[in-house]
């Protein structure tokens, strides 16, 4: 597209260099601290032996009653971080999002609760415990939202402690929640093998976890993508045979566990089944279509009939233990739901999280088919009036207004924001139709569709008070003034502008 630049002087918002503004009564800074293309640390475990060997020590040292632990390796959080409590499959071990520490803990105050195998705490009391969290967070930040991540029998126990609260802001987010244990097939599986020790039911039942044909896929994908073959198959088989390298961590647990852990199970779905009439919190369920375990598929349809707010993320080619799986990348759902906020209603501007290098990827990813096809070049303009290729005729410190037409509907949005971001490390703010920010109640594991990019890189909806703010933030700022009309050309208008006769943008930016 033809690209203009209105550049605004330079600004500062009540005394800071760091554009800060005010909102809902205290003072707020651009992106929290957080850098575009931030290091979300997806892809630095690389195999599930990290987690087996943290299973291992845990086990080793087990005593004492459920806690909470704080990850050391997920880093320094942003200003003003909401709380997310991680709540553990039915195995209660802390460490199941050890493949999302770094992520979560860039844009959240992460804690997980551990339940430790020795431990016969009744569902009622842990659901005692959650709240009492929950609760004393809420007295003391009440505008402040908290966020349950809870994973299978953990799904359960946030779906209880959302019920018997519907006065806190919550926001649930549910990887294959066991409320449909009772048509699950884990009865079955226990029954024929009954006649084997607990500790080998358990083995079996881990093995059923995991999807072998995504492990293949994973696998064949790092292959294409330039990687070298024998680095994919170490990969490979390093997952596919971590659980039984640490099998000798089964014969440290109590007989009675697997019956417990059962027992337990079937309590936590009856109790959160009996309740959900009464949850009235945001819902994000992530559910994998390929589950041996559960029927998370249509769980997740089931509980989207009975929880007002919720909305559905299908994983076809994962397994139970989604959260141990390459290519889940949780922290990214959460931003493209529009979910992530720092008080009570979503702020597109004041609670926006630039991308990170693992966005940027999937964004690639996702356009390399347009990119092939139309071969973008950047040109900018020096401020002696030489042409160059490249950006670097593009101001480096924001506010400043990229004023543009229609060329591809829009759609060469993507590889302008990608360049901007590559080369100037710079979130380049579109502003777009608001048709073009649906509300959607599914979405499929194909990859992050154009109405996600607009999630992600910062889309907001076309109002003044929106470019305003997003100028007042030193923010670039990306407005085609001729709208839908001038993206839906007709014949013989392929380069007809459709400009308003009174350009409002201008004496805005002015």
């Amino acid at each position: 597209p033809q690209v203009s630049l209105w550049r605004q002087g330079p600004r500062r918002l009540h005394g800071s260099p760091s554009c800060q503004f005010r909102h809902a009564g205290r003072v707020q800074s651009s992106y929290r601290g957080l850098e575009a293309l931030y290091d979300d640390g997806y892809g630095t475990v690389k195999d599930l032996d990290y987690f087996y060997q943290a299973l291992g020590q845990l086990v080793e040292h087990d005593s004492g009653p459920p806690c909470w632990l704080c990850p050391v390796d997920a880093g320094s959080t942003v200003e003003d971080a909401p709380l997310m409590l991680y709540l553990p499959g039915v195995d209660g071990m802390g460490m199941g999002l050890c493949m999302h520490h770094k992520a979560l803990g860039r844009i959240f105050e992460l804690r997980c609760l551990h339940i430790p195998f020795h431990d016969r705490t009744p569902f009622e009391e842990l659901v005692t415990m959650v709240e009492d969290v929950v609760r004393a967070e809420h007295s003391t930040s009440p505008n402040k939202p908290m966020y349950l991540l809870g994973n299978s029998f953990g799904g359960c126990l946030a779906l209880a402690v959302a019920a018997r609260n519907p006065r806190i802001d919550l926001i649930l987010v549910l990887v294959n929640p066991a409320t449909s244990f009772e048509r699950s097939e884990i009865k079955k599986l226990l029954s024929v093998f009954s006649p084997l020790s607990n500790n080998a039911c358990i083995a079996i039942t881990a093995l059923l976890n995991y999807n072998i044909d995504n492990e293949v896929n994973m696998a064949l994908s790092r292959m294409q993508s330039g990687k070298h073959p024998l680095e994919a198959l170490i990969r490979l088989t390093n997952n596919m045979s971590s659980s039984l390298k640490h099998t000798n961590v089964l014969d440290k647990l109590p007989e009675d566990t697997l019956q417990w852990k059962m027992k337990l199970m079937k309590r936590a779905a009856q109790y959160a089944n009996c309740r959900l009439q009464s949850v009235t919190a945001e819902v994000l369920l992530l559910a994998s279509c390929d589950d041996n375990l559960l029927p998370s598929k249509s769980e997740a349809y089931r509980l989207q009939n009975k929880i007002p707010k919720s909305k559905i993320f299908f994983f076809e080619k994962h397994g139970h233990s989604l959260l141990l799986e390459h290519g889940v990348h949780v922290s990214s759902i959460i931003k493209c739901a529009g979910l992530y906020r720092h008080s009570r209603r979503y702020h597109r501007v004041f609670d926006y999280i630039p991308p990170s290098t693992t966005e940027l990827k999937e964004v690639d990813k996702a356009s390399i088919d347009l990119l092939f096809r139309t071969c973008p070049a950047m040109f900018s303009t020096l401020e002696d009036g030489t042409v160059v290729r490249g950006l670097a005729g593009v101001p480096e410190d924001g506010p400043v207004l990229l004023v543009g037409n229609h060329m591809l509907l829009g759609i060469e949005l993507i590889s302008l924001a990608a360049e901007f971001m590559r080369h100037k490390k710079v979130v380049v703010r579109g502003i777009a139709h608001p048709l073009l920010f649906p509300k959607k109640t599914k979405t499929w594991s194909e990859g992050h569709d154009f109405f996600d990019f607009l999630n992600l890189w910062g889309g907001v909806p076309m109002t003044y008070k929106y470019i305003y703010e997003l100028l007042a933030a030193g923010e670039f700022v990306l407005l085609y003034p001729g709208g839908y009309r001038e993206a839906l050309h007709c014949k013989g208008e392929e380069h007809r502008i459709f400009w308003p006769e009174q350009t409002e943008f201008v004496r805005m930016a002015a």
